[in-house]
């Protein structure tokens, strides 16, 4: 199928300030730019698609996501809106209500926010147990890196007064006793939920439309599963054999939860598409979250005395995971809130790298996921591994102040620090880290070129970068991690027919309205999956 695309702002993004005055797609590939005149005297077949005056631009590519969860979290009850522990307390009673969840059964919610509830606290098992006391009831922070359960899912999940913390996480306990009190940090929230999400019954199961429609609407193509296990790629392979997939999705398993093993068993994906599934490499988490204080940092938290946070794992550890990548020759993504969870990236990176003493193992684009404290020294470093920074930028306005209030001025005001990294001649990218936030890129733009937070206050003045540089993380920063910089990121011949459509060109307007731009249309491989009614 041939189609001209004209009458419109065609940005290609090869280079800053390129138009073309029309765009020739045969099928699923680009073809080439140039006059209208001329394509259509050399294609007289091509059927005609007039912008209207709308503009086209590459889809764009997600840094960083957790695909299969957006689909799961689609069925658990949404908390994003909660303001208060009584409307926690009453939506999860609707939510077992409406789904007639029994105590054989658990009840989940996703994306309450501690810190804007009463007191800045969790909701601890006193205020789930209003909720039942015999349904099994977890609820997760919308960082997806803490949580609080009611007793019925503690005793569920086998967590009493003798279970001890386990490494790079912790039980919440009762003042002066050891008794839990329903909170759960890091690696026991996820050992924890990961017990009673076993339970769940028809109501969360997981809706790929729904997610999928998500990302679409949005303007993503392509898009990362980025901590994936046997059962993440089996899922994805089923519903793209079933034609439910239209995006592209990157996997990442995690290195300790069989990944090699994984990998093995489905080399015929490590980094070639099997229809719209490929594999890209391995996940490591380092830490926690920094609005949640579980960042590990190498200065203390404000007004927090000497607490810095904590590391998941152990250099040696690390370390080991990482050569275990080189040797398979696989990208590793490491999530680093703080900085001192990249300096322990960097340093067990260089350290595994030097000991390979192979240098094309510096080809396989390691990458620092979130970077949310990242120094301007670490970003030094990353040039010299090649490493790419993935940015979740949103930080700025969805916990600018927070962060401002954890880390002081100096620190909070250097958050996402993507003029950083630009100045440092990365290829930079940015992510949503859907389901922590909505993944709406355009407002990422925004957010990287305005750095303005929820109060209106200008996070860190000298950290925005400009329209150009945030849209070309948005798509060529995304297909450079993923190695598809040949075939995506930008609208240029033999490329992918990855596109989008906007109601406005983002270059001719007041940056602060980026994030009013709507997506009206979504193509992929030269289909259009997505329009907006």
């Amino acid at each position: 199928m041939k189609k001209i695309y004209y009458n419109g702002k065609i940005i290609t993004m090869a280079k800053e300030g390129e138009y073309a005055e029309a765009l020739l797609t045969i099928d699923d590939k680009i073809i080439k730019t140039g006059r209208l005149e001329d394509l259509r005297q050399s294609h007289e077949d091509a059927e005609l698609v007039d912008l209207q005056g709308k503009t086209l631009m590459p889809g764009f590519v997600d840094g960083h996501s957790h695909f299969l969860l957006a689909m799961q979290t689609a069925g658990m009850a949404d908390l994003s809106r909660c303001s208060s522990f009584e409307e926690i307390v009453e939506t999860m009673k609707n939510y077992i209500e409406k789904n007639h969840i029994s105590e054989t059964g658990a009840a989940m919610g996703w994306g309450y926010d501690h810190n804007f509830l009463p007191g800045g606290k969790h909701p601890d098992k006193k205020i789930l147990d209003q909720i039942s006391g015999s349904v099994p009831v977890c609820v997760v922070n919308t960082s997806g890196h803490m949580g609080c359960m009611n007793s019925a899912a503690l005793n569920a999940a086998g967590i009493g007064a003798d279970t001890p913390d386990p490494q790079g996480g912790k039980i919440g306990r009762i003042e002066g006793t050891s008794q839990p009190d329903g909170y759960l940090e890091e690696a026991a929230m996820f050992q924890g939920m990961g017990i009673v999400a076993a339970r769940l019954g028809k109501a969360a199961v997981p809706s790929i439309s729904a997610a999928e429609n998500l990302y679409l609407s949005n303007g993503v193509t392509t898009v990362q599963d980025g901590g994936a296990t046997r059962q993440t790629v089996e899922s994805l392979l089923g519903y793209d054999q079933g034609g439910q997939l239209h995006v592209d999705v990157v996997v990442y398993l995690m290195m300790e939860e069989e990944g090699r093993e994984v990998l093995r068993d489905y080399s015929q994906l490590a980094g070639k598409y099997k229809d719209h599934v490929k594999i890209g490499g391995y996940k490591l988490i380092l830490d926690g979250s920094p609005q949640g204080k579980s960042a590990w940092m190498t200065k203390p938290y404000e007004n927090c005395g000497d607490y810095c946070g904590y590391p998941r794992y152990t250099d040696e550890q690390v370390t080991t995971f990482i050569k275990e990548a080189l040797e398979d020759d696989q990208q590793v993504l490491a999530h680093c809130n703080g900085d001192a969870a990249g300096d322990q990236f960097l340093r067990c990176y260089r350290k595994a790298y030097e000991e390979a003493q192979d240098p094309e193992k510096k080809n396989l684009r390691p990458v620092m996921i979130h970077c949310q404290t990242a120094r301007k020294d670490q970003m030094e470093q990353m040039k010299d591994l090649n490493m790419i920074p993935s940015v979740f930028v949103g930080h700025v306005y969805y916990w600018g102040d927070i962060h401002m209030k954890n880390f002081g001025q100096e620190r909070g005001s250097q958050i996402s620090p993507c003029k950083w990294a630009e100045e440092e001649g990365l290829v930079l990218n940015l992510h949503q880290d859907m389901p922590v936030t909505r993944p709406n890129m355009l407002h990422s733009i925004w957010c990287a070129v305005n750095r303005v937070s929820r109060t209106g206050k200008i996070i860190g003045e000298e950290q925005k970068i400009t329209v150009y540089q945030a849209f070309r993380a948005a798509s060529y920063g995304g297909a450079y991690e993923y190695k598809e910089e040949d075939r995506k990121g930008t609208l240029e011949p033999g490329k992918r027919a990855d596109m989008i459509i906007l109601d406005k060109d983002p270059f001719d307007i007041d940056p602060m309205e980026i994030k009013d731009i709507q997506v009206l249309e979504t193509i992929k491989d030269g289909n259009t999956v997505y329009t907006k009614e």
